[in-house]
């Protein structure tokens, strides 16, 4: 398969058994067949249409910052976004693909003076994975301010799909279930003060900063804020925090992150999620549910 691969995606940027623990925030993953790096639509059109010729599963991946991706690793294709990632700016709208880096995007909204991405100041993750999961922070998320997005339908084809058609809800979308992923993205800001956008972006980074473990490896925010309630004061008050499986822990910092403090695993992430789970329900009635995806083989 190798050189058929070689030779159908000649010029495409692939490696073959790539460990994904290099490109992913928690520092773990097994190997996945085959790591694609396109450098345009055109390219990952290609990928795609061969993949789906062959019968390959493929995905794609953005920054990897909301994922964990187990030890076995990932068979098929992984596509990373990386190389597609411009921003431009029009009048009070921002379009910017997929790859794009979302602090770095709305730093770009900054400059401009334009407010209304600034709760996305400290989220490490990328556009596209940005509209996949509607991230969102401090009271702000991107359903908020997204127009529309291009996406690439699991046949190969190119389409738009507009806010509402995209069936946002908390860290969920439509994309979640039809498989489509984001080539680019159109946000609606708003003229700001440049100072005023800047004093809130550092307050937020500020906040972030004092709050999360930012020091370590880890997978982002692990659970879904229970209505009501705060994931990582129900796993404090539960006498979780500090709590730890292999080389992952509850962190000390915030209880609502795991943190891998001594080359932890994809498997100690998932024992020590699975634990919290089980231990937050015994003491307090409410199960927690992952905001986390967990991707691959064990």
């Amino acid at each position: 398969m190798r050189d058929k691969i070689a030779k159908a995606l000649n010029g495409i940027d692939i490696r073959f058994d790539e460990p994904l623990k290099g490109y992913t925030y928690t520092k773990v993953g097994g190997p996945v067949d085959y790591l694609a790096f396109p450098r345009n639509r055109f390219e990952i059109v290609r990928i795609v249409e061969f993949a789906n010729q062959e019968n390959i599963p493929w995905m794609v991946l953005g920054n990897s910052s909301n994922i964990i991706v187990r030890d076995g690793g990932i068979r098929g294709f992984v596509i990373r976004m990386d190389c597609l990632n411009s921003v431009t700016v029009s009048g009070y709208t921002i379009e910017a693909e997929a790859g794009a880096n979302l602090i770095e995007t709305t730093r770009v909204a900054l400059h401009h003076s334009l407010t209304g991405f600034e709760f996305a100041c400290g989220i490490p993750g990328s556009v596209g994975g940005a509209v996949f999961m509607n991230a969102g922070a401090y009271g702000g998320e991107v359903a908020h301010i997204l127009v529309s997005a291009q996406v690439l339908s699991p046949s190969g084809h190119v389409t738009t799909m507009d806010a509402r058609e995209l069936r946002f809800g908390y860290r969920s979308s439509i994309l979640q279930e039809n498989g489509a992923i984001v080539l680019s993205a159109k946000f609606a800001l708003k003229p700001g003060n440049h100072t005023v956008v800047e004093q809130e972006m550092k307050r937020l980074t500020h906040l972030r900063e004092l709050k999360q473990p930012l020091e370590y490896p880890s997978c982002g925010s692990v659970f879904k804020r229970p209505v009501g309630h705060f994931a990582g004061q129900l796993i404090m008050e539960a006498d979780l925090k500090g709590y730890r499986i292999g080389g992952v822990e509850v962190s000390q910092k915030h209880a609502g992150f795991m943190v891998n403090v001594a080359d932890g695993t994809a498997g100690d992430y998932e024992e020590l999620i699975a634990h919290v789970i089980e231990k937050v329900e015994e003491n307090s009635g409410i199960r927690l549910e992952r905001e986390v995806r967990i991707l691959g083989d064990k």
